[in-house]
């Protein structure tokens, strides 16, 4: 079979939830017997996320193979259930920036650098190159922003391209556009999709399908008017509703036919949707049982899409462990010694994710140490593991004024810091241990219990390091260094088996953790989590 392409358009709004359409219909074709692959291209002149503030764009999400990319990636993952790679996620800038230096090269033999055909070529090689680099038959592209901004254009000429070059037969447009309801009158507008896709067709494309974003359901006749409006199939409009469960979109979806009329229209003769276990997990979703408390504490707390991963990695947990997860966000900044009993007390477990920069640094400290104290199942992710050592070596070991190289360069006792071959004066993006590497996990330890293997691999995102010096002291005082670099050079995790559950990773477990099968680490936290909640009740 030839491969098939299929792009995803936004018009009207941002925000419209492209990612979760894309995702979605990945899933489905995937159900369907097909291997699909997914990507995403953003029309912001960043290199990439990685230096981004979340409150622009959210968390920054890593690939197995170290890139930092959006974070609908980790929609597609966990949807998909794939490991994408660096071909999944094109900025502006990474265009620009390839464009620039094969110019610099010589690469283009003197010509005149223009937008068409050279940026516009690069897209397409970078959409192709997925295909290239997976074997795969479907290969879902999302287009970010929105049908309209200028930044946007490139990458619709550009698809619009491949639309011509590989033919109508083998590429689908679906364009997602919002359908607001006016309240005044009772009724929801066509107008905006119409106006969206003759926006689009000034491009050159005209979508083949249309999803309808809504809150609520919508009348028939608006269907009919946007498939006779917008010259697609009554069949290809399809609505797309708020739901209060997530994972319910492909199900919503696939009861009008979304992956059957895309296989359709693509000319694929596929098997049929095979959705029951993603139906148990939807079923095993809606009976959650007891809820169970969890304080994650952050910086960036205000903007809950900057812990997303982390946020669905915990409910996955609760799926497996017929748990209902309420995740109390608390800002950092707003734990004192004055405050830690009143805003932690109570909650059934804690987790601090990972993070950069001083700002809410002893809050955080203090999270780990009333959980290390008070035997609260505890969860440290990256800056989470670092902040339980300080708090370790500070409460524990008696080195009050025991730090990291990140937040005090002058301190005497770095308990974190760069490894003897790092060096501090290093720019900001793409530097860290990025990527999976893999972890030898120590045997007998808690960690070897969760896992029930000796040897992983996870997605790494960070610069600093425990510093070595001080292992033996803290192995002596309690805490054990259950994982490590192949090596044995890099600490990779700390466990307190005194506590019922005590455990920092350097790495980030969220990436890995899929709705239907949580990340081991989640599933044993919240397991964790509940026997700490029954003994509260008792």
């Amino acid at each position: 079979m030839e491969k098939k392409y299929i792009f995803v358009t936004g018009g009207v709004v941002s925000g419209l939830g492209k990612g979760i359409t894309a995702a979605s219909l990945g899933r489905l074709l995937k159900a369907r017997g097909l291997k699909v692959i997914a990507q995403k291209l953003d029309p912001y002149i960043n290199v990439d996320p990685g230096t981004m503030s979340p409150y622009q764009h959210g968390e920054v999400y890593v690939t197995e193979d170290g890139a930092e990319t959006d974070l609908d990636l980790g929609h597609y993952e966990r949807f998909i259930d794939v490991n994408l790679n660096r071909f999944s996620n094109l900025t502006t800038g990474k265009v620009y920036w390839n464009v620039l230096n094969k110019e610099r090269k010589g690469e283009y033999l003197g010509s005149t650098v223009q937008v068409i055909p050279h940026i516009t070529d690069e897209i397409k090689d970078f959409i192709y190159s997925v295909g290239r680099e997976d074997d795969c038959d479907v290969i879902i592209t999302e287009i970010g922003g929105t049908v309209g901004d200028i930044e946007s254009q490139p990458f619709l000429e550009a698809i619009r391209q491949v639309g011509l070059e590989q033919g109508k037969e083998n590429c689908l447009y679906i364009h997602v556009t919002l359908v607001p309801y006016i309240s005044s009158s009772g009724e929801h507008k066509s107008k905006p999709t119409q106006h969206s896709v003759r926006e689009l067709r000034n491009m050159g494309i005209s979508p083949n399908m249309i999803i309808m974003r809504s809150d609520e359901h919508i009348d028939e006749s608006i269907y009919d008017k946007i498939a006779m409006f917008c010259n697609v199939k009554r069949d290809c409009v399809i609505e797309n509703i708020t739901l209060p469960i997530l994972y319910e979109a492909p199900l919503m979806l696939e009861e009008a036919r979304f992956s059957w009329i895309a296989c359709r229209e693509l000319g694929i003769d596929a098997g049929p949707c095979d959705m029951e276990e993603w139906k148990e997990m939807v079923e095993r979703i809606r009976a959650e049982g007891e809820t169970v408390r969890i304080a994650l504490v952050g910086k960036y707390i205000k903007l809950h899409d900057a812990y997303l991963s982390v946020a669905e990695a915990l409910r996955h947990g609760g799926y497996e462990n017929g748990r209902k997860i309420e995740i109390k966000w608390i800002e950092a900044e707003d734990i004192t010694p004055e405050t830690e009993e009143e805003i932690l007390g109570g909650v059934d477990g804690i987790l601090v994710p990972g993070g950069f920069g001083d700002r809410g640094i002893e809050g955080k400290i203090r999270a780990a140490g009333y959980a290390r104290a008070h035997n609260i199942p505890y969860l440290g992710i990256c800056l989470g593991m670092q902040v339980a050592a300080i708090d370790f070596a500070r409460n524990v070991l008696g080195i009050a004024d025991a730090d990291s190289g990140e937040f005090s360069e002058a301190c005497p006792h770095k308990i974190i810091d760069f490894m003897p071959d790092q060096y501090g004066d290093i720019p900001k993006g793409g530097t860290m241990r990025l990527g999976a590497y893999p972890c030898v996990i120590r045997e007998g330890s808690l960690l070897e219990q969760i896992y029930g293997q000796r040897e992983i691999s996870e997605r790494h995102r960070h610069r600093y390091e425990f510093n070595n010096d001080y292992r033996e002291s803290f192995e002596e005082a309690g805490m054990v260094i259950a994982g490590t670099s192949p090596d044995g050079r890099l600490v990779e995790s700390v466990t307190i088996p005194g506590n019922d559950f005590f455990v920092g990773v350097q790495y980030h477990p969220e990436f890995k953790s899929r709705p239907n099968k949580a990340h081991p680490l989640f599933r044993e936290f919240i397991r964790a989590a509940a026997r700490s909640q029954e003994r509260t009740v008792r």
